[in-house]
């Protein structure tokens, strides 16, 4: 008996010592923080996607420092939810759910209108919210879904806004891409993905264009006072990787999960570089660049195709109707 007891608590020591060792490790492999104690008190903030993930904790954090926070998202129900829990923790009044589809333009159209009504001024816009590795599938106006949210969802937003950005310079935009730009192609024959669709390059394709949006953007806002960068978050733990394939099996739930786990950042952590873009006061003046573990990274280089992106810019304001009042692929 003394002996089976025994080999009971030499495993329950191994195990212990590996369930240690791992979480040491996803410690560690949690990237840099933001460190600063800068407040935004009375500072407005608009989140795309805050009810969940990254964007729950940056709503979290911009509430904690003061800030006016706009909670812009699909969902009203869970975005109650988060809301509820940000002012709770928070004791900040200040926080607001806005129902904001980036999926349909009648929907974002509908949000700026209302925003309009009740602020005048717009300090920081956090284009957070995107979608990843879905199965084909189409916005409201036709264009494919990670392209449509990801991408042309935010263009459509932060042009209504610009006019609110620029009165209230300085103010900055922060645009959440991703290391997946890297991997990215603009398909200029197949933009839409009509013809042949991978959601792995649908999704690559849609990271780099949010590249190519802030440089071109920061290009075109020079000398206004209203500064745009783009970030990688790092790996984080989400909602958005409900899609792939392996993070959802049972297989990979038992098998492959607990491997990957200590490599991927949680929610708190994945938000920092955002936090670092928003409130940093040396980044006043910067604009154009990309920053990830709250520091500056160079960018592939077919993100730094003026040409494409000058494409990509023309093509976005036909199909967000920006030059015409209508919203269509054609």
């Amino acid at each position: 008996m003394s002996i089976f007891r025994n080999k009971i608590i030499l495993v329950s020591s191994a195990v212990g010592t590996l369930i240690g060792g791992t979480v040491l490790l996803k410690d560690r492999m949690q990237g840099a923080s933001f460190e600063k104690n800068v407040r935004a008190d009375g500072k407005v903030v608009i989140i795309t996607g805050a009810n969940t993930g990254i964007g729950k904790e940056t709503a979290h954090a911009l509430a904690r420092r003061g800030a006016h926070v706009y909670m812009a998202c699909r969902d009203m129900v869970k975005c109650e939810e988060a809301r509820k829990d940000i002012v709770l923790d928070t004791r900040n009044p200040q926080v607001y759910c806005r129902e904001c589809d980036l999926a349909s333009m009648q929907s974002i159209r509908q949000f700026v209108k209302q925003f309009k009504a009740e602020q005048q001024r717009l300090d920081i816009l956090i284009n957070n919210a995107g979608v990843m590795r879905c199965p084909r599938t189409l916005t409201k106006e036709g264009i494919e879904l990670q392209l449509g949210v990801n991408h042309m969802g935010h263009f459509l937003l932060t042009h209504l806004l610009l006019d609110t950005l620029k009165l209230s310079a300085p103010s900055r935009i922060v645009v959440v891409s991703s290391l997946a730009h890297t991997r990215g192609q603009i398909a200029l024959d197949d933009l839409n993905s009509a013809k042949a669709y991978d959601e792995a390059k649908a999704y690559e394709q849609s990271k780099l264009a949010n590249v190519l949006f802030t440089r071109e953007l920061a290009r075109r806002l020079e000398g206004t006072g209203v500064t745009v960068n783009a970030l990688h978050p790092g790996i984080v733990d989400t909602e958005l990787m409900r899609h792939m394939g392996i993070f959802n099996s049972w297989f990979s739930g038992l098998f492959v999960r607990p491997f990957v786990w200590p490599f991927l950042k949680s929610p708190l952590y994945g938000a920092q570089t955002t936090l670092y873009a928003a409130l940093d006061p040396d980044l006043e003046k910067v604009s154009g660049q990309y920053f990830s573990d709250c520091a500056p990274k160079e960018v592939a280089e077919q993100a730094k195709d003026d040409r494409v992106a000058k494409w990509l810019w023309a093509v976005s304001e036909k199909w967000t109707g920006t030059l015409t009042g209508t919203a269509a692929v054609s």
